[in-house]
């Protein structure tokens, strides 16, 4: 017997041998589906939409069950905001799919250069790519997989989806009613019981997308390399909302303040940071105050979204007290109501004075912390945002047409909101995605179906082709046909 296994210990003979059955479960599923994909490998418009369909109904008519698992993995999630992110979102999505979904799947007409193929034809046919996995966070569980279930099945694939930790209980909800609406060589369903994502990135899927930080997208990929697996990749990042004095400060403040009490914060395309041009700074402060009493009078409400698990309240706390420690004016918007680690509630927070050495300026918050920063031109905004990574969203406030260009034109980012934040993600008919460090690759709509699909270039020849007479040992004929083609096109 080989030594090593001699002196293994139970404990880490007990974790291999569970590695490899999740490894062995997965490999399976992953089987069935390919075999199911290469035994009818293109779906009707028909089957597609009636996936779409079977997708739609698994959440309307399980929303109750849905939300109440959401809320139990959150501790508490405010149902509204369960409603209008997880539910009206995604149905919506899936209804725009459905309508258009014929207009997409048309194979697309491409020009042909009748001077060298004379009767041929181009097309680019979109065809499924085949099993696609799909590796989903904890912060928006439902609408991110069914969001990207919508493209995949638009496209005509078949799915493998690996939920968050923090979602045990939606994960074992999806899991348990999915088999009424799709057979498993279709849709299957994993939670993460330890060491699950590791295997899942592993396995040689058609596309394999991914939502999350970017330290965990960079392993991601480098699984999906090993077999060179295409890879989407939706990050987050420090996403800058700007301020110009001329815009109404009230309503700055209460859009931004909206969309970052939404879900605690958890958003990864949420305000990280806020440029207030230094005339305003006090002012932005105190309508914060009035905002936050007025809105959101007891944290501990159950309007009122919990933080995520204790590491993450911690993570924020201790943010905070760096900040405070390293120098920064700490405001508590909740009028010095404490935060709740019992019910991991943590109650509105600027951080104003903030200097580089202070974690606040270089990590995602990804919570109810909201950064402030001033600026007397926006020559140094502009200068700022672009010594940083570049973000997955950007909110320019601004009635000035040609600054919120300038704004647009000299910052990029994975998306803009021009006079609010956050709702570019929710038209359907824009792509979503970052760029760079905040990700790559778009889906959403139609260019989510172009994601999930290969759009296949096919050249079809015509019956009679002169290519023949051009073929070596190349005599006086061709030497002045090829003359003449590059005298044509030069």
């Amino acid at each position: 017997m080989n030594q090593a296994v001699e002196t293994m210990n139970p404990a880490t003979a007990s974790e291999e041998s569970l590695s490899q059955q999740i490894a062995a479960d997965l490999n399976a599923a992953f089987r069935k589906q390919r075999k199911a994909y290469l035994a009818n490998p293109v779906s009707s418009l028909e089957q597609r939409q009636e996936d779409l369909r079977n997708l739609k109904r698994m959440l309307s008519e399980n929303m109750d069950e849905i939300i109440a698992a959401i809320s139990e993995d959150y501790g508490n999630r405010s149902r509204h905001e369960s409603l209008f992110a997880e539910v009206i979102a995604v149905t919506d999505g899936i209804n725009d799919a459905i309508k258009h979904l014929g207009n997409w799947m048309k194979p697309q007409k491409r020009h042909v250069d009748i001077s060298l193929y004379p009767g041929g034809k181009n097309r680019v046919i979109p065809q499924a790519l085949g099993v696609v996995g799909l590796i989903i966070p904890w912060n928006f569980p439902v609408n991110l997989s069914f969001t990207q279930l919508t493209g995949a099945f638009a496209a005509g694939n078949r799915a493998m989806v690996k939920m968050s930790e923090n979602s045990i209980a939606l994960s074992r909800v999806l899991a348990r009613i999915s088999a009424r609406y799709f057979p498993l060589e279709k849709l299957a369903w994993f939670e993460e019981t330890g060491g699950v994502g590791v295997a899942f990135s592993q396995l040689p899927f058609d596309l394999l997308v991914f939502t999350g930080s970017g330290q965990t997208g960079r392993l991601v990929m480098a699984s999906a390399a090993k077999n060179l697996t295409p890879v989407v990749l939706e990050l987050g990042g420090k996403s800058p909302a700007i301020i110009d004095p001329e815009f109404p400060l009230e309503k700055a403040v209460e859009r931004i303040l909206f969309v970052k009490q939404f879900n605690a914060g958890q958003i990864c395309t949420n305000v990280d940071y806020v440029f207030v041009h230094e005339s305003q700074r006090d002012a932005f402060v105190e309508k914060s105050r009035a905002w936050v009493k007025k809105h959101i009078p007891d944290i501990n409400s159950k309007d009122y979204t919990s933080i995520i698990d204790d590491r993450s309240f911690k993570r924020l706390e201790e943010t905070l007290e760096d900040a405070r420690e390293k120098g920064a004016t700490v405001i508590n918007l909740a009028h010095g109501q404490p935060g709740n680690r019992e019910l991991r509630k943590l109650p509105m927070h600027l951080v104003l004075d903030t200097t580089e050495n202070m974690t606040v300026r270089h990590r995602e918050t990804f919570g109810p912390i909201l950064m402030v920063l001033t600026y007397k031109d926006p020559v140094e905004v502009i200068s700022y945002i672009n010594a940083q990574d570049r973000p997955l969203a950007l909110y320019p406030f601004t009635k000035n047409k040609e600054l919120a260009q300038r704004y647009i034109d000299r910052i990029m980012s994975g998306g803009v909101t021009v006079n609010d934040a956050l709702f570019h993600v929710a038209q359907h008919d824009l792509p979503f995605g970052g760029v760079g460090p905040s990700g790559m690759g778009h889906y959403h709509g139609r260019e989510g179906f172009l994601t999930f699909s290969k759009m296949r270039p096919v050249f079809y020849q015509a019956s009679f082709t002169s290519m023949k007479f051009l073929a070596p040992p190349y005599g006086r004929f061709a030497t002045r046909v090829f003359n003449l083609l590059v005298k044509l096109k030069s």
